[in-house]
């Protein structure tokens, strides 16, 4: 199954690729970024386009219906993927897309995790000193998590920083259990 995510990341690469060559990426990125959300929003279209009771004809004409107003060469890769029976990869795909687009962009998205949603203030502090820190632009994703209790948890460029109030009372209980009376 890697091998098949790895197909995905070199698919996404390819048409970023392509995209920068020919002076399309932001309109790729636009409709990329829809097809993703159209099948978040609609996950069994993906199976109808990976279904073998449909011929690959019929599978490539419902994907000039519903996507051939979009990028050619972005509509072509699904109809490739399709063809291959690998439908199931194109979110995959158009993700590893982004991330190249945002890699090529200096630009790191960061997940915040924190018992309630940061003010704007809050969140752009935040995204100030991981500015610095990083050297690039941040995008900054709050998500919410009331276990955590408090503080917050951060994620970056595979790095991950825990100063949650949940991880602390956790850490404490271990070294009281661990404890020498």
């Amino acid at each position: 199954m890697s091998d098949l995510y790895g197909v995905a990341r070199e698919h996404g690469r390819a048409l970023f690729m392509l995209a920068e060559e020919v002076g399309t990426t932001e309109r790729v990125r636009e409709d990329a970024c829809a097809i993703v959300k159209l099948f978040s929003d609609n996950p069994d279209y993906i199976k109808l386009l990976d279904t073998p009771a449909l011929t690959p004809d019929c599978r490539i004409s419902l994907i000039d219906e519903a996507f051939g107003s979009l990028n050619v060469y972005l509509v072509n890769l699904i109809k490739i993927l399709t063809k291959k029976s690998l439908a199931y990869l194109i979110p995959r795909t158009l993700n590893a897309f982004e991330d190249e687009y945002m890699e090529s962009r200096g630009i790191i998205r960061a997940e915040a995790i924190t018992a309630i949603p940061l003010d704007e203030a809050r969140c752009d502090t935040l995204r100030m000193k991981l500015e610095m820190i990083t050297g690039k632009q941040i995008i900054i994703e709050n998500k919410v998590d009331p276990t955590i209790l408090g503080g917050i948890k951060l994620r970056y460029m595979g790095i991950q920083r825990d100063g949650s109030v949940k991880m602390r009372l956790d850490s404490f209980r271990e070294r009281l259990a661990n404890a020498v009376i």
